[in-house]
Protein backbone atom coordinates (compact mmCIF):
# COMPACT_ATOMS: atom_id res chain seq x y z
CA UNK A 1 0.00 0.00 0.00
CA UNK A 2 0.89 3.40 -0.93
CA UNK A 3 1.55 6.02 1.78
CA UNK A 4 -1.60 8.12 2.72
CA UNK A 5 -1.54 11.00 0.06
CA UNK A 6 -5.08 10.41 -1.29
CA UNK A 7 -7.75 7.61 -1.92
CA UNK A 8 -5.68 5.35 -4.08
CA UNK A 9 -5.98 1.87 -5.24
CA UNK A 10 -3.21 -0.29 -3.32
CA UNK A 11 -1.29 -1.01 -7.22
CA UNK A 12 -1.25 2.50 -7.36
CA UNK A 13 1.67 3.96 -8.13
CA UNK A 14 1.72 7.77 -8.42
CA UNK A 15 4.61 8.34 -11.15
CA UNK A 16 3.57 5.36 -12.98
CA UNK A 17 -0.24 5.97 -12.77
CA UNK A 18 -0.79 9.49 -12.24
CA UNK A 19 -0.61 13.09 -13.75
CA UNK A 20 1.83 15.11 -13.51
CA UNK A 21 1.99 19.21 -14.09
CA UNK A 22 4.79 21.52 -14.50
CA UNK A 23 5.63 24.70 -13.12
CA UNK A 24 7.49 27.76 -14.45
CA UNK A 25 7.85 29.12 -10.90
CA UNK A 26 8.73 32.86 -12.10
CA UNK A 27 5.29 32.82 -14.01
CA UNK A 28 2.92 31.11 -11.67
CA UNK A 29 1.63 33.06 -9.27
CA UNK A 30 3.41 36.33 -7.10
CA UNK A 31 2.62 36.69 -3.36
CA UNK A 32 4.93 39.61 -2.71
CA UNK A 33 3.99 42.05 -5.71
CA UNK A 34 7.37 41.94 -7.26
CA UNK A 35 5.97 40.51 -10.40
CA UNK A 36 7.87 37.21 -9.72
CA UNK A 37 6.27 34.40 -9.26
CA UNK A 38 7.39 32.50 -5.78
CA UNK A 39 6.61 29.34 -3.94
CA UNK A 40 4.23 31.24 -1.26
CA UNK A 41 2.26 31.85 -4.61
CA UNK A 42 2.45 28.40 -5.54
CA UNK A 43 1.05 27.40 -2.54
CA UNK A 44 -1.66 29.72 -2.43
CA UNK A 45 -2.82 28.14 -6.02
CA UNK A 46 -2.21 24.62 -4.53
CA UNK A 47 -6.45 23.80 -4.60
CA UNK A 48 -6.38 24.78 -8.17
CA UNK A 49 -3.86 21.91 -8.72
CA UNK A 50 -5.72 19.56 -6.53
CA UNK A 51 -9.41 20.48 -8.24
CA UNK A 52 -7.83 19.84 -11.71
CA UNK A 53 -6.81 16.24 -10.63
CA UNK A 54 -3.27 16.05 -11.09
CA UNK A 55 -0.90 14.17 -8.85
CA UNK A 56 2.10 15.60 -9.01
CA UNK A 57 4.06 19.04 -9.27
CA UNK A 58 6.96 19.48 -11.25
CA UNK A 59 8.81 22.43 -9.96
CA UNK A 60 11.31 24.52 -12.61
CA UNK A 61 14.89 25.44 -10.80
CA UNK A 62 14.30 27.81 -8.03
CA UNK A 63 17.67 27.33 -6.70
CA UNK A 64 19.74 30.78 -6.04
CA UNK A 65 21.21 31.90 -9.18
CA UNK A 66 22.32 34.63 -11.00
CA UNK A 67 19.67 33.83 -13.70
CA UNK A 68 21.89 34.20 -16.74
CA UNK A 69 19.43 31.74 -17.51
CA UNK A 70 17.01 31.83 -15.53
CA UNK A 71 17.52 29.32 -12.97
CA UNK A 72 19.50 27.23 -15.04
CA UNK A 73 22.54 28.46 -13.76
CA UNK A 74 22.60 27.19 -10.33
CA UNK A 75 25.11 28.84 -7.45
CA UNK A 76 23.94 26.89 -4.76
CA UNK A 77 22.21 23.83 -5.04
CA UNK A 78 21.12 23.25 -1.33
CA UNK A 79 18.79 26.45 -0.84
CA UNK A 80 16.49 28.75 -2.41
CA UNK A 81 16.69 32.00 -4.12
CA UNK A 82 15.35 34.95 -2.16
CA UNK A 83 13.12 35.52 -5.21
CA UNK A 84 11.15 32.69 -4.46
CA UNK A 85 11.16 32.40 -0.93
CA UNK A 86 13.45 30.63 1.52
CA UNK A 87 13.85 26.48 2.57
CA UNK A 88 11.11 26.97 5.15
CA UNK A 89 8.74 28.13 2.27
CA UNK A 90 9.76 24.83 -0.06
CA UNK A 91 9.41 22.73 3.48
CA UNK A 92 5.83 24.66 3.45
CA UNK A 93 4.86 23.12 -0.03
CA UNK A 94 6.24 20.16 0.25
CA UNK A 95 3.99 19.35 3.37
CA UNK A 96 0.91 20.92 1.78
CA UNK A 97 1.07 19.77 -1.07
CA UNK A 98 1.26 16.17 0.67
CA UNK A 99 -1.51 17.10 2.43
CA UNK A 100 -3.34 17.29 -0.87
CA UNK A 101 -2.42 14.02 -2.19
CA UNK A 102 0.46 16.22 -4.04
CA UNK A 103 3.95 14.88 -5.05
CA UNK A 104 6.68 17.25 -5.24
CA UNK A 105 9.29 17.06 -8.53
CA UNK A 106 12.61 18.84 -8.27
CA UNK A 107 14.78 20.33 -11.33
CA UNK A 108 18.38 19.37 -11.29
CA UNK A 109 20.81 21.20 -13.45
CA UNK A 110 24.14 18.42 -12.71
CA UNK A 111 25.37 19.01 -16.11
CA UNK A 112 26.59 22.57 -15.17
CA UNK A 113 26.81 25.53 -12.60
CA UNK A 114 26.58 29.18 -12.52
CA UNK A 115 30.28 30.58 -13.22
CA UNK A 116 29.54 31.82 -9.64
CA UNK A 117 29.09 28.76 -8.01
CA UNK A 118 31.43 28.70 -5.09
CA UNK A 119 33.07 25.53 -6.87
CA UNK A 120 33.96 27.44 -9.79
CA UNK A 121 35.02 30.56 -8.40
CA UNK A 122 37.45 28.13 -6.44
CA UNK A 123 38.75 26.24 -9.21
CA UNK A 124 39.10 29.05 -11.64
CA UNK A 125 41.94 31.16 -8.70
CA UNK A 126 44.67 28.86 -9.75
CA UNK A 127 45.59 25.22 -11.92
CA UNK A 128 46.86 23.49 -8.61
CA UNK A 129 43.45 24.50 -6.20
CA UNK A 130 42.16 21.16 -5.08
CA UNK A 131 38.65 22.37 -6.92
CA UNK A 132 40.75 22.60 -10.32
CA UNK A 133 39.62 19.28 -11.71
CA UNK A 134 35.67 19.84 -10.49
CA UNK A 135 35.00 21.65 -13.76
CA UNK A 136 36.58 20.84 -17.39
CA UNK A 137 39.58 22.83 -18.50
CA UNK A 138 42.00 22.57 -21.70
CA UNK A 139 44.77 23.78 -22.95
CA UNK A 140 44.78 25.38 -26.03
CA UNK A 141 45.52 22.97 -29.57
CA UNK A 142 48.38 24.04 -31.72
CA UNK A 143 49.09 27.37 -33.23
CA UNK A 144 46.68 28.64 -30.57
CA UNK A 145 43.66 26.97 -31.66
CA UNK A 146 40.76 25.89 -28.78
CA UNK A 147 41.24 22.54 -27.71
CA UNK A 148 38.41 21.20 -29.98
CA UNK A 149 35.41 21.60 -32.82
CA UNK A 150 32.97 21.30 -30.00
CA UNK A 151 30.29 24.18 -30.37
CA UNK A 152 27.84 25.47 -27.19
CA UNK A 153 23.83 24.68 -27.39
CA UNK A 154 23.46 28.50 -27.37
CA UNK A 155 25.97 29.67 -29.78
CA UNK A 156 29.39 29.72 -30.77
CA UNK A 157 32.48 27.76 -29.40
CA UNK A 158 32.20 25.69 -26.21
CA UNK A 159 35.26 26.71 -24.93
CA UNK A 160 35.36 30.08 -23.16
CA UNK A 161 39.43 31.41 -22.65
CA UNK A 162 40.19 32.34 -18.82
CA UNK A 163 43.08 35.29 -19.01
CA UNK A 164 43.76 34.55 -15.01
CA UNK A 165 45.16 30.68 -15.63
CA UNK A 166 45.88 30.31 -19.11
CA UNK A 167 43.41 27.86 -20.09
CA UNK A 168 40.00 27.50 -21.40
CA UNK A 169 37.04 25.80 -19.72
CA UNK A 170 34.37 24.23 -20.99
CA UNK A 171 30.66 25.29 -21.20
CA UNK A 172 27.92 23.48 -23.44
CA UNK A 173 25.24 26.18 -22.73
CA UNK A 174 25.98 29.94 -22.29
CA UNK A 175 29.90 30.67 -20.66
CA UNK A 176 28.04 31.16 -17.45
CA UNK A 177 27.29 27.67 -17.24
CA UNK A 178 30.44 25.85 -16.77
CA UNK A 179 30.15 22.48 -17.41
CA UNK A 180 31.25 19.92 -13.89
CA UNK A 181 33.51 16.96 -14.79
CA UNK A 182 31.58 13.72 -13.92
CA UNK A 183 35.04 11.91 -14.11
CA UNK A 184 36.57 13.08 -10.86
CA UNK A 185 34.93 11.15 -7.76
CA UNK A 186 34.61 13.86 -6.30
CA UNK A 187 32.55 16.00 -8.48
CA UNK A 188 30.42 13.06 -8.10
CA UNK A 189 29.85 12.21 -4.46
CA UNK A 190 29.39 15.87 -4.20
CA UNK A 191 25.82 15.75 -6.37
CA UNK A 192 24.69 12.71 -4.88
CA UNK A 193 25.07 14.55 -1.70
CA UNK A 194 22.75 17.03 -3.09
CA UNK A 195 20.28 14.33 -4.40
CA UNK A 196 20.11 13.14 -0.72
CA UNK A 197 19.85 16.94 0.97
CA UNK A 198 16.40 17.14 -1.42
CA UNK A 199 15.39 13.73 -0.73
CA UNK A 200 15.52 13.94 2.76
CA UNK A 201 13.69 17.03 2.99
CA UNK A 202 10.73 15.40 1.37
CA UNK A 203 11.15 15.58 -2.53
CA UNK A 204 9.55 12.56 -4.31
CA UNK A 205 11.33 12.80 -7.71
CA UNK A 206 13.70 14.62 -10.00
CA UNK A 207 13.75 15.95 -13.26
CA UNK A 208 17.61 15.62 -14.88
CA UNK A 209 17.99 18.55 -16.96
CA UNK A 210 19.80 17.39 -19.72
CA UNK A 211 21.62 14.85 -18.37
CA UNK A 212 23.16 12.88 -20.86
CA UNK A 213 25.53 15.62 -21.65
CA UNK A 214 26.82 14.37 -17.59
CA UNK A 215 30.18 12.56 -19.51
CA UNK A 216 31.99 13.99 -22.32
CA UNK A 217 34.86 11.81 -24.63
CA UNK A 218 38.18 11.56 -22.13
CA UNK A 219 40.00 12.12 -25.41
CA UNK A 220 38.05 15.58 -26.60
CA UNK A 221 38.28 14.14 -29.74
CA UNK A 222 36.91 16.62 -32.69
CA UNK A 223 32.95 15.79 -33.28
CA UNK A 224 32.38 14.83 -37.12
CA UNK A 225 30.83 17.61 -39.57
CA UNK A 226 26.98 17.40 -40.98
CA UNK A 227 25.15 19.87 -42.29
CA UNK A 228 23.27 22.49 -40.39
CA UNK A 229 22.26 25.86 -40.36
CA UNK A 230 23.61 27.05 -36.91
CA UNK A 231 27.16 25.87 -35.12
CA UNK A 232 26.06 23.21 -33.02
CA UNK A 233 23.93 21.82 -35.79
CA UNK A 234 27.11 21.05 -38.18
CA UNK A 235 27.69 18.50 -35.70
CA UNK A 236 27.10 15.09 -34.95
CA UNK A 237 27.53 15.21 -31.22
CA UNK A 238 29.53 11.60 -30.89
CA UNK A 239 31.98 12.79 -28.29
CA UNK A 240 30.28 15.55 -26.21
CA UNK A 241 27.61 13.77 -24.79
CA UNK A 242 25.77 10.14 -24.75
CA UNK A 243 29.06 8.65 -23.59
CA UNK A 244 28.78 5.12 -22.08
CA UNK A 245 30.12 6.00 -18.52
CA UNK A 246 26.39 7.32 -18.55
CA UNK A 247 24.73 3.89 -17.56
CA UNK A 248 26.83 2.59 -14.74
CA UNK A 249 26.19 6.34 -13.16
CA UNK A 250 22.23 6.18 -13.60
CA UNK A 251 22.27 2.85 -12.16
CA UNK A 252 23.91 4.24 -9.33
CA UNK A 253 21.40 7.08 -8.97
CA UNK A 254 18.88 4.51 -9.53
CA UNK A 255 20.11 2.81 -5.84
CA UNK A 256 20.54 5.83 -4.47
CA UNK A 257 16.58 6.54 -5.17
CA UNK A 258 15.43 3.02 -4.31
CA UNK A 259 16.30 3.76 -0.66
CA UNK A 260 13.61 5.60 -0.53
CA UNK A 261 9.85 4.67 -0.83
CA UNK A 262 8.06 5.96 -4.33
CA UNK A 263 10.84 8.30 -5.55
CA UNK A 264 11.76 8.44 -9.11
CA UNK A 265 14.17 10.17 -11.73
CA UNK A 266 12.52 11.43 -15.17
CA UNK A 267 15.62 12.99 -17.69
CA UNK A 268 15.60 15.08 -21.03
CA UNK A 269 17.24 13.48 -23.34
CA UNK A 270 19.13 16.02 -25.65
CA UNK A 271 19.88 14.40 -28.42
CA UNK A 272 20.02 13.85 -32.20
CA UNK A 273 18.26 10.64 -32.46
CA UNK A 274 15.68 11.42 -29.41
CA UNK A 275 13.85 8.25 -29.30
CA UNK A 276 16.32 5.24 -29.39
CA UNK A 277 18.54 7.27 -26.97
CA UNK A 278 15.41 8.23 -24.44
CA UNK A 279 14.79 4.38 -24.83
CA UNK A 280 18.45 3.08 -23.82
CA UNK A 281 18.37 5.51 -20.88
CA UNK A 282 16.15 3.52 -19.39
CA UNK A 283 18.61 0.58 -18.86
CA UNK A 284 18.88 -2.90 -20.40
CA UNK A 285 16.79 -4.44 -16.74
CA UNK A 286 14.81 -0.98 -16.93
CA UNK A 287 17.29 -0.49 -13.78
CA UNK A 288 18.66 3.10 -14.88
CA UNK A 289 15.61 5.97 -15.33
CA UNK A 290 11.72 5.75 -14.41
CA UNK A 291 11.01 7.83 -17.17
CA UNK A 292 12.39 9.37 -20.36
CA UNK A 293 11.07 12.25 -22.25
CA UNK A 294 10.46 11.62 -25.67
CA UNK A 295 10.71 15.03 -27.65
CA UNK A 296 10.05 13.52 -31.33
CA UNK A 297 6.35 13.85 -30.15
CA UNK A 298 6.14 17.06 -29.33
CA UNK A 299 7.78 17.46 -33.21
CA UNK A 300 4.65 16.25 -34.51
CA UNK A 301 2.34 17.92 -37.50
CA UNK A 302 -1.24 18.54 -36.76
CA UNK A 303 -2.00 14.65 -38.29
CA UNK A 304 -3.23 11.86 -37.37
CA UNK A 305 -0.76 9.76 -39.17
CA UNK A 306 2.42 11.68 -37.83
CA UNK A 307 0.89 11.07 -34.11
CA UNK A 308 0.15 7.41 -34.78
CA UNK A 309 3.53 6.83 -36.12
CA UNK A 310 5.44 8.68 -33.47
CA UNK A 311 3.91 6.48 -30.75
CA UNK A 312 4.36 3.32 -33.15
CA UNK A 313 7.95 4.15 -33.00
CA UNK A 314 8.08 5.06 -29.12
CA UNK A 315 6.25 1.84 -27.73
CA UNK A 316 8.34 -0.07 -30.90
CA UNK A 317 12.07 1.03 -29.30
CA UNK A 318 11.07 0.86 -25.38
CA UNK A 319 12.19 -2.63 -23.96
CA UNK A 320 9.31 -4.89 -22.19
CA UNK A 321 8.64 -3.49 -18.78
CA UNK A 322 9.65 0.15 -19.58
CA UNK A 323 7.02 2.77 -19.02
CA UNK A 324 6.37 5.75 -21.47
CA UNK A 325 5.86 9.10 -20.49
CA UNK A 326 4.34 12.35 -23.41
CA UNK A 327 4.61 15.58 -23.30
CA UNK A 328 3.09 18.41 -25.60
CA UNK A 329 4.46 21.81 -24.51
CA UNK A 330 6.98 22.62 -21.78
CA UNK A 331 9.41 25.89 -21.04
CA UNK A 332 11.60 25.19 -24.03
CA UNK A 333 9.23 24.74 -26.78
CA UNK A 334 6.19 26.68 -28.37
CA UNK A 335 2.98 26.09 -26.47
CA UNK A 336 1.14 23.76 -28.66
CA UNK A 337 -2.51 25.65 -28.84
CA UNK A 338 -0.22 28.10 -30.59
CA UNK A 339 1.52 25.20 -32.73
CA UNK A 340 -1.50 23.43 -33.44
CA UNK A 341 -3.94 26.61 -34.22
CA UNK A 342 -6.71 27.04 -36.28
CA UNK A 343 -8.45 30.50 -35.71
CA UNK A 344 -12.08 29.53 -34.38
CA UNK A 345 -10.95 26.02 -33.94
CA UNK A 346 -8.04 26.34 -31.77
CA UNK A 347 -9.57 25.02 -28.55
CA UNK A 348 -11.67 22.03 -30.41
CA UNK A 349 -7.83 20.93 -31.49
CA UNK A 350 -6.64 21.82 -27.95
CA UNK A 351 -9.08 19.49 -26.23
CA UNK A 352 -8.38 16.27 -28.81
CA UNK A 353 -4.65 17.12 -28.03
CA UNK A 354 -5.61 17.12 -24.29
CA UNK A 355 -7.67 13.65 -25.06
CA UNK A 356 -4.38 11.93 -27.06
CA UNK A 357 -2.42 13.08 -24.13
CA UNK A 358 -4.54 11.73 -21.22
CA UNK A 359 -5.28 8.27 -22.88
CA UNK A 360 -2.21 7.10 -24.23
CA UNK A 361 -0.84 4.47 -22.17
CA UNK A 362 2.31 6.21 -19.89
CA UNK A 363 2.68 9.33 -17.59
CA UNK A 364 1.20 12.54 -19.46
CA UNK A 365 2.98 15.48 -18.20
CA UNK A 366 1.16 19.15 -18.17
CA UNK A 367 2.63 22.65 -18.66
CA UNK A 368 1.01 25.60 -16.34
CA UNK A 369 -1.59 26.94 -18.56
CA UNK A 370 -2.07 24.01 -20.74
CA UNK A 371 -5.62 23.23 -18.89
CA UNK A 372 -6.99 26.90 -20.08
CA UNK A 373 -5.40 26.10 -23.67
CA UNK A 374 -3.19 28.86 -23.02
CA UNK A 375 -1.25 30.52 -26.13
CA UNK A 376 2.05 31.10 -26.63
CA UNK A 377 2.44 34.94 -25.60
CA UNK A 378 4.26 37.60 -28.12
CA UNK A 379 7.09 39.66 -26.31
CA UNK A 380 8.41 42.96 -27.98
CA UNK A 381 12.25 42.28 -29.29
CA UNK A 382 12.72 45.42 -26.47
CA UNK A 383 11.38 43.24 -24.18
CA UNK A 384 13.07 39.61 -24.55
CA UNK A 385 14.73 37.90 -21.32
CA UNK A 386 15.73 35.14 -22.68
CA UNK A 387 19.35 34.42 -23.66
CA UNK A 388 18.44 32.24 -26.88
CA UNK A 389 15.98 34.56 -28.15
CA UNK A 390 18.64 37.87 -27.64
CA UNK A 391 20.93 36.12 -29.73
CA UNK A 392 19.61 34.41 -32.60
CA UNK A 393 16.28 37.30 -32.89
CA UNK A 394 14.88 37.23 -35.49
CA UNK A 395 15.66 33.48 -36.47
CA UNK A 396 14.28 32.18 -33.24
CA UNK A 397 12.58 34.54 -30.52
CA UNK A 398 13.57 32.47 -28.02
CA UNK A 399 11.45 30.69 -24.93
CA UNK A 400 9.86 33.64 -23.21
CA UNK A 401 6.61 33.28 -24.90
CA UNK A 402 5.85 29.81 -23.34
CA UNK A 403 6.69 31.37 -19.97
CA UNK A 404 4.18 34.30 -19.76
CA UNK A 405 2.66 34.98 -16.80
CA UNK A 406 -0.70 32.28 -15.88
CA UNK A 407 -3.51 34.23 -16.04
CA UNK A 408 -5.80 33.67 -13.07
CA UNK A 409 -8.25 35.99 -13.54
CA UNK A 410 -9.79 38.91 -15.40
CA UNK A 411 -8.45 41.27 -13.03
CA UNK A 412 -4.86 43.90 -13.75
CA UNK A 413 -1.87 41.91 -14.51
CA UNK A 414 -4.56 38.63 -15.04
CA UNK A 415 -4.36 37.93 -11.11
CA UNK A 416 -0.67 37.16 -11.16
CA UNK A 417 0.42 39.55 -9.12
CA UNK A 418 -0.75 43.48 -7.91
CA UNK A 419 2.24 44.47 -10.27
CA UNK A 420 3.42 44.39 -13.68
CA UNK A 421 5.35 40.71 -14.03
CA UNK A 422 8.60 40.34 -14.93
CA UNK A 423 7.23 39.57 -18.53
CA UNK A 424 3.97 41.02 -19.93
CA UNK A 425 0.94 38.87 -19.64
CA UNK A 426 -0.72 37.74 -22.92
CA UNK A 427 -3.41 40.08 -24.37
CA UNK A 428 -6.40 37.51 -24.46
CA UNK A 429 -6.20 36.67 -20.30
CA UNK A 430 -9.54 38.75 -19.97
CA UNK A 431 -11.19 35.90 -22.20
CA UNK A 432 -8.61 33.31 -21.13
CA UNK A 433 -8.18 32.86 -18.07
CA UNK A 434 -8.90 30.27 -15.00
CA UNK A 435 -11.38 32.23 -13.56
CA UNK A 436 -13.73 32.49 -16.55
CA UNK A 437 -12.99 28.75 -17.76
CA UNK A 438 -14.06 27.47 -14.21
CA UNK A 439 -17.19 28.84 -14.77
CA UNK A 440 -18.09 27.46 -18.33
CA UNK A 441 -18.48 23.86 -18.13
CA UNK A 442 -18.24 23.31 -21.49
CA UNK A 443 -14.71 24.85 -21.09
CA UNK A 444 -11.17 23.29 -22.37
CA UNK A 445 -10.35 23.35 -18.33
CA UNK A 446 -13.18 21.16 -17.70
CA UNK A 447 -12.51 19.36 -20.22
CA UNK A 448 -9.04 18.24 -18.90
CA UNK A 449 -10.92 17.91 -15.23
CA UNK A 450 -13.37 15.23 -16.70
CA UNK A 451 -10.56 13.69 -18.55
CA UNK A 452 -8.55 13.27 -15.75
CA UNK A 453 -11.42 12.09 -13.48
CA UNK A 454 -11.88 8.89 -15.74
CA UNK A 455 -8.32 8.07 -16.08
CA UNK A 456 -7.94 8.31 -12.23
CA UNK A 457 -11.28 5.75 -11.96
CA UNK A 458 -10.25 3.57 -15.18
CA UNK A 459 -7.38 0.80 -14.52
CA UNK A 460 -7.53 0.66 -18.42
CA UNK A 461 -6.48 4.08 -19.19
CA UNK A 462 -3.95 3.71 -15.83
CA UNK A 463 -2.10 0.48 -16.76
CA UNK A 464 -4.05 -0.86 -20.37
CA UNK A 465 -2.25 -2.69 -23.06
CA UNK A 466 -2.65 0.27 -26.08
CA UNK A 467 -3.71 -1.37 -29.33
CA UNK A 468 -4.03 0.77 -32.62
CA UNK A 469 -7.18 0.30 -34.59
CA UNK A 470 -6.38 2.25 -37.84
CA UNK A 471 -3.09 1.19 -39.04
CA UNK A 472 -2.48 4.26 -41.85
CA UNK A 473 -4.87 6.84 -40.51
CA UNK A 474 -5.87 9.66 -42.65
CA UNK A 475 -8.23 11.83 -40.20
CA UNK A 476 -8.60 10.13 -36.95
CA UNK A 477 -7.18 7.96 -34.67
CA UNK A 478 -8.62 5.53 -32.55
CA UNK A 479 -7.11 2.85 -30.21
CA UNK A 480 -7.84 -0.12 -27.45
CA UNK A 481 -6.72 0.46 -23.96
CA UNK A 482 -7.23 -2.78 -21.86
CA UNK A 483 -6.30 -4.68 -19.12
CA UNK A 484 -7.83 -7.79 -17.72
CA UNK A 485 -10.37 -6.17 -16.02
CA UNK A 486 -11.75 -3.44 -18.33
CA UNK A 487 -11.38 -2.47 -22.54
CA UNK A 488 -11.72 1.27 -23.22
CA UNK A 489 -11.63 2.82 -27.15
CA UNK A 490 -10.61 6.09 -27.57
CA UNK A 491 -11.51 7.43 -31.29
CA UNK A 492 -9.95 11.13 -32.36
CA UNK A 493 -11.00 13.13 -35.15
CA UNK A 494 -8.29 15.63 -35.95
CA UNK A 495 -10.23 16.75 -38.47
CA UNK A 496 -12.79 19.99 -39.26
CA UNK A 497 -14.99 18.11 -40.67
CA UNK A 498 -17.10 14.77 -40.00
CA UNK A 499 -15.30 11.46 -40.73
CA UNK A 500 -16.26 8.17 -40.95
CA UNK A 501 -13.10 6.27 -39.12
CA UNK A 502 -13.00 2.90 -40.76
CA UNK A 503 -11.26 0.35 -38.28
CA UNK A 504 -8.62 -2.82 -39.62
CA UNK A 505 -10.50 -4.91 -37.05
CA UNK A 506 -13.63 -5.67 -35.68
CA UNK A 507 -14.49 -4.02 -32.14
CA UNK A 508 -15.28 -6.82 -29.26
CA UNK A 509 -18.96 -7.98 -29.90
CA UNK A 510 -20.68 -5.93 -27.20
CA UNK A 511 -22.67 -3.09 -26.14
CA UNK A 512 -20.56 0.06 -26.42
CA UNK A 513 -21.62 3.48 -24.58
CA UNK A 514 -20.09 6.95 -24.18
CA UNK A 515 -17.77 8.21 -21.15
CA UNK A 516 -16.75 11.18 -22.70
CA UNK A 517 -17.22 13.08 -25.76
CA UNK A 518 -16.58 16.87 -26.54
CA UNK A 519 -19.70 15.76 -28.94
CA UNK A 520 -22.04 15.99 -25.79
CA UNK A 521 -23.65 12.93 -27.76
CA UNK A 522 -25.36 9.92 -25.49
CA UNK A 523 -24.26 7.97 -27.87
CA UNK A 524 -22.06 7.08 -30.75
CA UNK A 525 -22.76 6.07 -34.12
CA UNK A 526 -21.14 2.33 -34.76
CA UNK A 527 -21.48 1.02 -38.62
CA UNK A 528 -19.96 -2.41 -38.43
CA UNK A 529 -16.54 -1.57 -38.49
CA UNK A 530 -16.41 2.16 -38.61
CA UNK A 531 -17.48 4.91 -36.56
CA UNK A 532 -19.10 8.24 -37.53
CA UNK A 533 -16.99 11.03 -35.72
CA UNK A 534 -18.30 14.26 -35.14
CA UNK A 535 -15.59 17.55 -36.73
CA UNK A 536 -13.09 17.83 -34.21
CA UNK A 537 -14.68 14.64 -31.91
CA UNK A 538 -12.16 13.27 -29.21
CA UNK A 539 -14.38 10.60 -27.12
CA UNK A 540 -13.83 7.86 -25.17
CA UNK A 541 -15.86 4.63 -25.04
CA UNK A 542 -16.54 1.50 -22.48
CA UNK A 543 -17.85 -1.77 -22.99
CA UNK A 544 -21.68 -2.45 -20.92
Amino acid sequence: MTEDYGLRTEDYLWWRDGVIYQIYPRSFADSNGDGIGDLPGIIARLDHLSELGVDAVWLSPVYPSPMYDFGYDVSDYCDIDPVFGTLADFDRLVQQAHQRGLRIIMDLVLNHSSHQHPWFVESRTSRDNPRRDWYIWRDGAAGGKLPNNWQSVFGGPAWEWDERTQQYYLHSFLKEQPDLNWRNPAVREALFDVVRFWLERGVDGFRLDVFNLYFKDALFRDNPPRPGLRGYDRQWHVYDKDQPEMHPLLRQLRALLDRYPERMAVGETFSDHPIEMAAAYYGENNDELHLAFNFHFTQQPWRARAFHDAIAQWEAALRPGAWPCYVLSNHDVVRHASRYAAGLHTDARAQVAAALLLTLRGTPFLYYGEEIAMRQGQIPRAEIQDPVGKRYWPFHKGRDGCRTPMPWDDSPNAGFSVNPPWLRVNPDYRERNVAAQRQDPNSVFHWYRRLIALRKTSPALRRGAYRPLIRRPVHALAYLRATSEQTLLVALNFSSRPVLAVLDEPLPARDWHVLLSTADRPELELLGNSLALAPYEACVLGMV
